[in-house]
């Protein structure tokens, strides 16, 4: 089963009065468990960064300037993601923003449907407890000691590592060199390359044989 696990960030909280994506961030799960496989990507927004967004995620205009526009990155991200789940944090604030993006150039927008939001998951089960993502780092043990400021990746990355935890799937005694022989052996699988089928058809000897053992059989079943 795969699943991506994704995050944006973005100039402001409202696409419907002009503010746009700046970074996304996406990690690859099979199984619940990451691959390895990762899409990341920094966007020129186009416009102006405001102060409070920067204070954020720390993207500056200038740095942003250097980087493709959303029309530049459309069809590689959308070949990433697929047709699969996608794992989001606060699911509503990250669709929003990138089905305005997807409309502004024509493209069919991402269903809610398709998206499995870790913020409702979290008030389900663990009602009247903080769901923010370091509220989650904290109540599974996941160190996010790097998380100074916002980033689409490092929140995907943060997210990954408290989801298989958080939906209850995670098996006692599962260890880290556990978890990387699954990432190996899911690696493996994928990039195994697919052999023809072998013929198995029986061999003249084979099929008198066969014929043979029939008739030492009595009364069978097939003859009732």
């Amino acid at each position: 089963m795969r699943e991506v696990v994704l995050d944006t960030e973005t100039t402001g909280l409202d696409p419907a009065s002009g503010d746009r994506i700046v970074e996304i961030g996406c990690i690859e799960l099979m199984d619940h468990m990451p691959t390895g496989e990762r899409y990341h990507q920094y966007v020129n927004p186009e416009r102006d960064i405001p102060a409070e967004s920067f204070r954020i995620h720390g993207l500056s205009e200038a740095f942003l300037s250097d980087h493709p526009t959303f029309a530049g990155i459309v069809d590689e991200f959308l070949a990433f993601i697929g047709d699969d789940k996608l794992v989001i944090h606060n699911a509503g604030f990250d669709i929003k923003f990138i089905n305005a993006e997807l409309d502004r150039l024509g493209f069919a927008p991402i269903p809610m449907s398709r998206t499995i939001d870790t913020v409702q998951i979290a008030r389900r089960r663990f009602p009247g407890a903080g769901a923010s993502l370091d509220d989650l780092c904290r109540r599974f043990g996941v160190d996010n000691t790097s998380r100074t400021l916002h980033g689409a990746l490092l929140d995907s990355d943060l997210l990954a590592a408290v989801y298989v935890d958080l939906i209850g799937v995670r098996e006692p005694g599962l260890d880290l060199s556990m978890r990387a022989n699954t990432v190996a052996a899911v690696s493996e699988r994928r990039n195994k390359p697919v052999r023809a089928p072998r013929p198995h058809a029986a061999s003249p000897a084979e099929r008198a044989a066969h014929d043979t053992l029939l008739e030492k059989i009595q009364d069978p079943v097939w003859k009732s």
